[in-house]
């Protein structure tokens, strides 16, 4: 038997295919554009997404026995806004989980309509990146766009609706919209009615493993797979993440070096911190989660290779970094603004402290020390309310640098242990395809089985000390910054 999980990224769409033994046959990645038509916007075209992904699917499954394949979950960047006609025809490109547009939404969601009722309506209050203050941006610049709305959903719901005909989302997706009620698992009442919506316009909500459907005809004939092949409801990318890291059940962690990064701790009761620093929000394995994210991580990396170095050797570039912990360059890492726990879409990103004997490899190691840093920050706060998990797992492209894991775990304090498989939404997707297809009792019981660590980067004592007071110096830049942005 095999399963299919998708990967829908920022850069790209990535297809794998597992049997049920948990084994990789293949991977496949196909890219699309990114569009960004004003400063601070983020765009995407949703019929990018399909038709890549149909393209992936196909060479997919191009050289294995099709009648094999049982069932297609999952795991996709949160919180982008796609919304469609009454022809089922997407009204204008997805507005992105990174764009920034939407300022004065959040300050009135925030300010007027207030924190404490937003947090009681869905655990959570409005950042720039959440659907639903991009919603009434539409409303109010888009009126005409607005009032053609039928259909609201997320970046991977409208593949599954592709795929199946299926108008659905789940838990862990719609957490991240601002208009769940997370505890409750339902849709918030007071969020439709200040967003000028109905619950009409709002897709099915499902449990991540739940299928729901199986592949359109036309769909199953053009990919020459079985007319039975269920399509699973999946995960936002960090929940698919978490499961394909095996981080379910209580108290798991796991550390997502992705374009943006995460601190991701699952839980199986409901907590909210004081001041709504962290997400709370559904897992995909039926629990709770909290979560930081800050917008930039990975990407920083990319961008000073790419854009500043010219290079794509970047294990080169980290190759002659050997003294760690003593570096005099901070790196504060908002090249998109920030969410976690600063909720500032003007933060920027800032290079401190060079001096004329400043070299590349201390530049190099102030963008991994910073992004270790920002993800410091989230773990700061969930220590604050009592969760301090000592050991955690990493996934996402950033988590292939030896050096970038070492730091983490000197940052952080914390164990970290390194994965089989890589490929953390992917995987975890197809892992909730297999509970889907009923090979698995539960996501808890696949994901531990599945998932195999393989090395553990330890902390050494004297390094957290050094970086301890790197991190007790970079804390206080962003406060003394801020009236800057």
């Amino acid at each position: 038997m095999f399963f299919i999980g998708v990967d829908l990224g920022t850069s790209a769409v990535k297809l794998l295919l597992m049997d049920e033994n948990g084994k990789i046959h293949k991977i496949v990645s196909k890219e699309y554009p990114l569009y960004f038509p004003h400063p601070g916007w983020s765009e995407q075209k949703p019929e990018d997404w399909f038709e890549q992904s149909i393209a992936g699917l196909k060479e997919l499954t191009a050289e294995c026995d099709k009648s094999q394949v049982k069932g297609i979950s999952f795991g996709g960047q949160m919180h982008g806004l796609v919304a469609l006609d009454k022809e089922d025809n997407v009204i204008r490109p997805a507005i992105l989980w990174n764009d920034g547009r939407t300022g004065k939404q959040v300050e009135y969601l925030n300010n007027n309509i207030g924190k404490d009722k937003l947090s009681q309506y869905t655990a959570n209050i409005a950042f720039a990146g959440f659907t639903a203050p991009k919603i009434l941006w539409m409303k109010e610049n888009e009126p005409d766009n607005f009032a053609k709305i039928t259909k609201i959903m997320l970046p991977k719901d409208y593949l599954a609706y592709k795929l199946s005909g299926s108008f659905c989302t789940e838990y862990s997706d719609a957490s991240g919209m601002l208009l769940l009620d997370v505890e409750h698992k339902c849709w918030s009442k007071e969020m439709m009615e200040i967003c000028g919506i109905t619950e009409e316009q709002l897709p099915k909500l499902y449990e991540s493993w739940e299928p729901v459907g199986c592949l359109k005809a036309e769909i199953a004939e053009e990919l020459g797979l079985p007319t039975d092949v269920k399509v699973i409801a999946g995960a936002g990318d960090n929940a698919a993440a978490a499961v394909g890291t095996a981080t379910v059940g209580d108290g798991g962690c796991n550390i997502s070096l992705g374009t943006s990064g995460t601190l991701f701790i699952s839980s199986e009761k409901f907590g909210v911190d004081e001041n709504n620093a962290l997400h709370s929000f559904a897992h995909a394995d039926g629990n709770y989660h909290l979560m930081g994210c800050m917008l930039s991580a990975a990407s920083c990396n990319k961008w000073w290779m790419d854009e500043i170095l010219k290079t794509t050797d970047y294990s080169g570039e980290q190759s002659g970094i050997t003294r760690l912990g003593e570096n005099h360059v901070f790196y504060l890492p908002y090249l998109m603004g920030e969410r976690s726990p600063h909720n500032d879409p003007d933060a920027r990103a800032a290079f401190i402290g060079m001096s004329m004997d400043t070299s590349r490899e201390d530049m190099t190691l102030a963008v991994l020390e910073g992004v270790a840093f920002g993800l410091r920050d989230s773990l700061e706060v969930a220590r604050s309310i009592g969760v301090d998990p000592q050991r955690t797992k990493i996934c996402g492209g950033g988590a292939k640098s030896p050096l970038w894991r070492k730091i983490i775990a000197n940052v952080m304090n914390m164990k970290v242990d390194i994965i089989e498989s890589e490929e953390g939404p992917g995987y975890g997707a197809a892992i909730l395809a297999a509970v889907g297809c009923g090979v698995y009792p539960s996501v808890e019981e696949a994901a531990k089985k599945l998932v195999k660590v393989v090395k553990t980067e330890e902390p050494d004592e004297e390094l957290v000390q050094k970086y301890e007071e790197k991190y007790q110096k970079f804390r206080k830049f962003y406060p003394a910054l801020k009236g800057m942005f």
